[in-house]
């Protein structure tokens, strides 16, 4: 069965797309860390099991959201742009080479060294971020 049901979508996928489209930058930016660190939860695992497509392909869709928080940071904005610039510059090299090789303990030092300590930092920045905005009604008229 497709995602589409009769000319229309799928609840999850509904779902999925209403999210997104009605998320904060701050919210979009947590849940592209949380698909990051999964996609590396399943390469890991696809590669201590020989499963080299199936980590191929968590691999490449790790770096597409690499690439894609790369072209959306502004690093004139502040000033840790250049060295987080820097850190996403690495990482899409470390993905690479991990996919290449094979290495999960490459796959895993990614993870758990840089990736979920970033979503981590992220999560908490959108959380005090969230809980500073002015709420409705409550806001300055």
């Amino acid at each position: 069965m497709t995602s589409t049901t009769y000319g229309r979508r799928a609840p999850a996928n509904r779902y999925l797309a209403d999210s997104l489209s009605t998320a904060s930058p701050a919210a979009l930016l947590v849940m592209l860390y949380d698909r990051l660190v999964l996609d590396l939860q399943r390469a890991e695992q696809a590669q201590r099991d020989g499963d080299r497509e199936t980590a191929h392909v968590n691999l490449v869709h790790a770096q597409d959201i690499v690439r894609e928080l790369l072209s959306s940071l502004d690093v004139d904005k502040w000033e840790g742009g250049p060295g987080l610039r820097a850190l996403y510059t690495w990482l899409l090299q470390e993905l690479s080479t991990a996919n290449i090789s094979g290495d999960a303990e490459r796959t895993a030092a990614c993870r758990t060294t840089t990736v979920e300590p970033l979503a981590e930092v992220w999560r908490q920045a959108a959380l005090e971020h969230l809980s500073s905005a002015p709420t409705a009604g409550h806001g300055v008229a």
